[in-house]
């Protein structure tokens, strides 16, 4: 499981304006939730955060956030950010603990090179990067490996056909296909291509007729 750190503190004022000061002092505002406890206001260092946010996967990392000298697992449920710049604007943050599920999304690790692509010449199709799992955060997996070596050309994986650790469930459909092996590209034929070449028709001169 992925682990990082960050710390916050709480703070009283909240609504449009007072989030834009915190902007302008260099903070992003940020909310934590869950746990049966009330939505509480928080203060983050906004190059702290940025630094860490581009450093980890977000959805499947768990933060010891320090509030105030006290330090609570947390997951980062939403990221609000500038349409144009690109900063960070709010963040949400849910509390975990140990025995409570929650659903996250995992990254997708793809292991092996599948038979289709070594022996065949198949193209390898990555439909899915992340699978929605069901998980206790004492068991948040950094990725989900996907064992693709015995693919052949033409042949498919789906949700139904992955094996994960025990405690994981996948929430996505069954149904869907993770990746599939593709039939390689056929190089044209350059007889054919001579062949479908238009023939030149020509008026006959008045001595061949």
């Amino acid at each position: 499981m992925a682990n990082a750190t960050l710390s916050a503190n709480t703070r009283a004022e909240t609504g449009k304006g007072a989030a834009r000061k915190l902007r302008q002092a260099g903070n992003i505002p940020a909310v934590i939730y869950g746990h049966n406890r009330e939505p509480q206001s928080l203060v983050l260092n906004s190059r702290e955060t940025e630094k860490l946010v581009k450093s980890i996967p977000v959805s499947s990392t768990a933060i010891d956030l320090s509030i105030d000298g006290t330090t609570v697992r947390t997951l980062i449920r939403e990221i609000q950010r500038h349409p144009f710049k690109r900063s960070i604007l709010h963040i949400d943050f849910q509390e975990l603990v140990a025995g409570e599920t929650v659903t996250v999304k995992c990254p997708i690790v793809y292991v092996g090179t599948p038979e289709g692509v070594r022996l065949d010449g198949g193209i390898l199709d990555q439909i899915m990067h992340e699978l929605q799992i069901q998980v206790d955060p004492s068991n948040l997996p950094n990725h989900i490996d996907v064992d693709i070596s015995a693919l052949k050309v033409g042949k498919s994986l789906h949700v139904s056909d992955l094996t994960v650790p025990a405690g994981i469930k996948i929430v996505d459909d069954a149904s869907s296909t993770v990746c599939v092996v593709q039939q390689p590209k056929q190089a044209p034929d350059s007889a054919a291509a001579g062949a479908a070449e238009p023939e030149l028709i020509r008026k006959p001169k008045p001595e061949d007729k």
